[in-house]
């Protein structure tokens, strides 16, 4: 198949790109399978009939056992390589994702998503230490910001088709939906990734000389004066990021009264903002520097997210989600750009494990503080929760965080392949 598409000029420049076909339109397909799933995932575990500290349980799942497995995932790819990590972590999460549609009670739902949690962070490590290899220094924000912005169209799209689905037909087609449509990435990673391409022996014809212990101890020995202030940043922001998931759709439905068809809709049209933010994100943190988009686009978010509690209609509640939407959109692809800044060349695989266990403290810590804020207190308490996390993150990355924007030779940034 792969021969027969050489014959076209176009199609083979595009099949050469390292980036296109190998990392963008796999990431694009699986993502688009996850947004399906955003306005379903508190509704479905709140119909179990359990509390809201098992929603937030639910919906945090995946994304604690994704911390569990980023430290495991990130010394396995170092062996397994770019494309048999990327399959085998796709593999995993697909099946878990279809198997909600059959789970019979939020304990089961609680199992399956925190197993899937391995696939995501399999697949996340190799995919950002693709990424990060192949992209230039020069244009890394916009590569990164581009990739941020392909998953935003999946997060217009995908709530969408997932709340038409799950108004339609019921809560669970929709995870049988999602896991189908993420088929063809697999069949992308298996066509158009190198084979047989491993960190170990990439990294092993490097003349860099290496220091001595395991690649692990270094990174932590070596990087912990950045790692802390960027790590504690990056926790509290991610917070904000994946806690607005389950506050927004649980507020519009249990405060303000509305149903899961106007969820996908609020969800979708904050999406839309958002996505158009992309293009603005790469250039500022390729021209101006990282943390000129970082400091508006969490602070932004923070002070919208303080707002939503002020809400008592669907226009009120689209105003605070389309500018949480706004905002997050000024750092798209933001941590992926840090992290792929911060790792070292020698040591990138077991970095960005380290650096995606960091994030996803603060990815399962946002769902879990909506929970057990909302059972202890309310809903408006947990939102306020969120804007102070999303705010702490804000001052650090304005005070504490050096600037990590450096510039490369242009002969060095020419021999690379990189998106515009």
């Amino acid at each position: 198949m792969k021969d027969r598409l050489l014959r076209n000029p176009y199609l083979r420049q595009l099949l050469r790109d390292p980036l296109v076909l190998p990392f963008y339109v796999p990431s694009v397909i699986l993502f688009l399978g996850i947004g399906i799933m955003i306005p379903v995932l508190p509704l479905y575990a709140e119909d179990f009939g359990v509390s809201y500290a098992w929603v937030g349980a639910v919906l945090s799942a995946q994304a604690l056992g994704t911390l569990l497995s980023d430290l495991p995932c990130g010394l396995l790819l170092r062996r397994l390589g770019h494309k048999r990590a990327m399959l085998l972590g796709m593999g995993v999460m697909v099946f878990l994702v279809i198997a909600l549609s059959w789970a019979r009670s939020a304990h089961e739902a609680f199992v399956y998503r925190l197993f899937s949690g391995f696939g995501v962070a399999l697949f996340g490590v190799a995919r950002h230490a693709y990424i990060s290899e192949r992209a230039s220094i020069a244009n890394r924000g916009r590569a990164m910001a581009l990739f941020g912005g392909l998953m935003r169209v999946d997060r217009l799209i995908g709530p969408l088709i997932g709340g038409f689905i799950a108004a339609a037909s019921g809560l669970r087609l929709p995870f049988v939906v999602a896991g189908l449509i993420s088929l063809p990435a697999i069949a992308c990673v298996v066509l158009f990734v190198p084979d047989r391409e491993t960190i170990e022996t990439r990294t092993s014809s490097e003349p860099e000389s290496r220091p001595s212990g395991a690649p692990l101890q270094r990174v932590l020995r070596r990087q912990a004066g950045v790692l802390i202030p960027a790590g504690l940043a990056q926790i509290f922001v991610q917070m904000i990021r994946s806690g607005r998931d389950t506050v927004i759709p649980l507020y519009a439905v249990n405060i303000i009264g509305l149903d899961v068809g106007q969820v996908g809709l609020l969800m979708g049209i904050a999406a839309a903002v958002e996505m158009l933010m992309f293009m603005p994100a790469g250039w500022i943190m390729d021209n101006l520097g990282r943390k000129f988009a970082f400091v508006p686009s969490f602070g932004i978010q923070s002070l919208a997210m303080a707002a939503v509690p002020l809400t008592g209609n669907f226009a009120g509640l689209l105003a605070c989600a389309t500018a949480i939407g706004l905002g997050n959109g000024l750092s798209s692809g933001g941590m992926m750009t840090l992290g792929a800044d911060l790792a070292p060349s020698d040591t990138r695989g077991e970095f960005l494990g380290v650096w995606r266990l960091i994030g996803d403290v603060g990815g399962t810590g946002g769902p879990a503080a909506v929970g057990f804020v909302a059972d202890a207190l309310a809903l408006p308490a947990a939102a306020l929760t969120l804007a102070a996390a999303g705010m702490s993150g804000t001052l650090i990355i304005a005070f504490l965080l050096p600037e990590t924007l450096k510039r490369e030779p242009t002969s060095t940034a020419e021999q690379r392949s990189v998106p515009t």
